[in-house]
Order: C-alpha cells, then structure tokens, then sequence
C-alpha cells in the first residue's frame, strides 16, 4: 500500500467520527440573519477554531462588524499555498412544521436506495461540506503527522445574509489571507455520480425603472386613448428587450461577449444532460433563450435579460377602470466574462431612455453589480484537481458552469487578485434552504477521500 492508500483507508475507519462532529456542529444553531442566534454564531466559529487549533493551525476569531470570522493557517511546507473558504452560518428553519426531524437535531436516516441521510439545517449548505476539507487534513495529520501543502481557511458567519462584512475584512486583512489560489466546497456534484469543478459563474447586474406619465391615475372612459397609459408603455419597452431569436436587443449589449472555448463545448457535450427533461420538470417545453444555442450555453455561457417583477395600476380585488399614471419593473442581467457591469447598466438605461414616447419619463434604481469570472482552464491546480477527482469517483470530472452569480469569488479576485477552484459534493435534491435539508453520507464520505486525492495531488511529493 501506499502512503496515500493509509490516508485513505484512515478516511473510511474514522467515519463515525467525523459523522460525530458533524453532528456537533449542525446542533449549534448558527442562523445569520435572525439576532437572536448571534450568541450560536459566535459559538460555531469557536467550535471550528477549537477544532483547528487541534489539528494544529493557527487559528483565530476575528470580530467584524457582524458576526465573526475564523482564520486559520497551517504551517509553510513546500508547494502551493491555498486558501480554503466556508461559512459556518445557517438559514432560518421556517416553516418549522414541514420538517420531519428537529432541525438543529442532526439524525441518519437510510433510504430504500441504500443511501442514507444526514439530516439537519446546514447539513449540506455548508456545515457538511467544509468539514470534508476538515476531515481530510485531519487524516494527513493522524497518518503522516503534517499537512501536504500549505494551507489556510477562511470561514464566515454572514453568508447567508449576503457577506455585508466580507469586503471590507478582505480590505483590512488581505495580506493575511491571500495565496496561490482559493478553494470552496459550496457547489454542487454533476450528477450523483459525476464530481465537478464549477469553473464559469455568471456576473449579474440588478436594476429597477419606473415611468412616470400623467400626474395622476386617469379615468379610462374620459381619457382612454388620449392620455398615455404608463402600463402600456412600459409592456412596450420591455417588449423590445428581446430580439425574436432571444437575443438581447440593447445595443452593445454583446460586444465583448466570446464564443464558448470548443474544448469547453466539447466536454459539455459528453456531459449526461438531457435538455428535454430539465425544461419538462418545471412544466416547459421550448428553450426561450439565443436561437441555435444549447441550453446548457444559454443557462451557463450566455448573458440575459429577465425581467423579475412588473406593477402597476390597480390591482386589488374587484375591478377600478384607470389609466395608471405610473409603472415600475425590476429586472436583473447575467452577464459573461467581457461584459462590464456598470457598462450593461449604463447602456440598458440609454436604451429605456431611446424608447421612451413624449409626455413620459423614467428614474432608474441601481442595485447590486459583479462581473462574471471563469477559471484559466488549462491550470495546474485545476487539472491535478480534475485527475484526482476522477480516481475518485471513476468518472470523468465535469467541467461545470454555472447560472448563478457568486459575488464574495469577486471580491477575493478584485482584492485578492485570487482564482476559486468550485468543487462540491451537494447533490440537487440536497433542499438546501428549505425545511427537511440532507446531506447524503456517501457525499461526505467520498468527499473527505476527494479532498484527501486533491492535497496529495497538489504535493510537490504526492504520497
């Protein structure tokens, strides 16, 4: 056997004991957003501390403005140095009485698959996800005595109220945490037998407009057709977002906007999806998006425009026949790597402004903005991560985009000037958020052996 096969066979023998202090951290009700969980906040950074201290980090508690963060560094020893991020916080259990079990009361509960259930709030986001890092350098530790590469952790208390503390502890603290790349255990796998690296998110731009028209709601019988109708106006501006084949219609909304990399294409190709079935499950049948495009291009590699609510007039019971004299959306763009953020808001608002027919005006709300970010694809870390992930598993390891927008990654980059390699082991039916949140035990298992592969891969002298 090799040393990496001990570290291995440790992994599967202390399984009940990492299952324990799993148990132990899901028990601390470590709920952000809710003040009257500050004080559990506080304790689950110390159960981590204390669980690092013991592997022989140095760690501490660092006091923001909100709830605390936990910083931990292992010793320097030869090869890359990363920075692995979690968050030790939780969401609300609301509604309570849809859960099965006592959310805050973590319980195995086998399935007539043969899998079996970690349940509880934070099971998978993020409590049993970053204790699989955890987990496995303390498998380094017990077999080797020491860590393989240089490692820090960074997790915080706020990210699920948004991180409002993140940006300025990376502004003071920096130089404290910046390393060669940064690693995150919050993603999800490909399919329940495929890892993944998430190497692609999207940027995001959030915008509200309202136009105004007349000073006041008008009678429809005595101005109908006459007066402008501020509904009216603002369907035909939102109307013409969109060109008939999907795209987008404002004006250099595209430019600076590549074609996706073949090598990328091709591997997404391979990737087992079946776009008939991912519509089918929430009642469509027609991809919307860019004509001649995948669906998976167009939820992962594309921009868009969507508009996400739209008011005005009356719109209570019964029935009040005017001509609103206001109307207001929201909508929000995801945007890909060449797309300037503040570029898209400034031309969306030329755009609305071009539109606009006499006697009308528009004010503008600017909310929240982040530029896309993808992964130089032919890194070493990225590659060793992937081979690594793939004897794991034994399967080829995905090379996944995502739809979403992860603005804490723009940070680190933006201050830090720091790539994030994404590699989770949440499966999509893991209801992170909701009431009756699991973890599947094969996830953490294989999880902590996946980290255990990718440290010794990251060795210069792999085990």
């Amino acid at each position: 056997m090799t040393q990496l096969d001990d570290i291995l066979a440790r992994v599967d023998a202390d399984i009940p004991q990492s299952l324990d202090r799993l148990f132990q951290l899901i028990r601390i009700p470590s709920v952000s957003t809710e003040a009257r969980y500050a004080a559990d906040c506080r304790r689950a950074a110390e159960w981590l501390r204390n669980e690092l201290e013991n592997l022989d980090f140095s760690a501490t508690i660092r006091d923001t403005a909100g709830h605390p963060m936990v910083v931990a560094h292992g010793p320097a020893v030869p090869g890359p140095h990363v920075l692995f991020y979690g968050h030790y916080d939780v969401q609300p259990v609301d509604p309570l009485n849809l859960w099965n079990t006592e959310p805050f009361e973590p319980s195995l509960v086998p399935q007539p698959d043969g899998e079996t259930h970690i349940l509880g709030r934070g099971a998978s986001d993020d409590k049993g996800q970053l204790l699989t890092f955890i987990e496995a350098c303390r498998a380094f530790k017990a077999v080797t005595g020491a860590l393989p590469i240089r490692i820090s952790m960074l997790f915080e208390g706020e990210e699920e109220a948004g991180s409002p503390s993140l940006g300025p502890f990376l502004a003071e603290h920096g130089d404290d945490l910046r390393a060669d790349a940064m690693l995150v255990c919050d993603t999800d796998m490909w399919d329940r037998d495929t890892p993944a690296i998430t190497t692609m998110w999207r940027g995001f731009v959030s915008e509200e407009f309202e136009i105004a028209c007349a000073d006041r709601d008008l009678h429809s019988g005595m101005f109908g057709s006459a007066a402008r109708n501020a509904a009216q106006v603002i369907g035909t501006i939102i109307g013409k977002l969109r060109n008939d084949d999907g795209s987008v219609a404002i004006p250099g909304f595209y430019d600076g906007v590549a074609d996706l990399p073949q090598a990328i294409a091709d591997q997404w190709s391979r990737l087992p999806f079946d776009a008939s079935k991912f519509l089918a499950d929430v009642g469509l049948s027609t991809p919307a998006g860019e004509t001649g495009r995948s669906v998976l291009e167009q939820v992962w590699a594309r921009p868009t425009c969507e508009i996400n609510g739209i008011w005005s007039g009356y719109t209570g019971d019964g029935f009040k026949t005017v001509i609103p004299a206001r109307a207001s959306a929201k909508l929000s763009f995801r945007l890909v790597a060449g797309q300037d953020p503040h570029l898209i808001r400034q031309l969306f608002r030329n755009y609305v402004q071009g539109l606009l027919p006499p006697d009308c005006t528009v004010t503008f709300k600017a909310y929240a903005a982040a530029p896309a970010q993808m992964m130089p694809l032919d890194g070493t870390l990225l590659t060793k991560a992937r081979e690594a992930l793939t004897d794991e598993w034994g399967r080829e390891a995905a090379l996944a985009g995502t739809g979403g927008s992860i603005p804490i990654l723009g940070e680190f980059k933006r201050q830090l000037g720091m790539d994030a390699l994404l590699i989770g082991f949440a499966r999509f039916d893991n209801r992170i958020h909701s009431p009756n949140e699991k973890y599947d035990l094969s996830s953490f298992h294989k999880g902590i052996r996946s980290w255990v592969r990718i440290l010794a891969a990251f060795s210069e002298n792999n085990p």
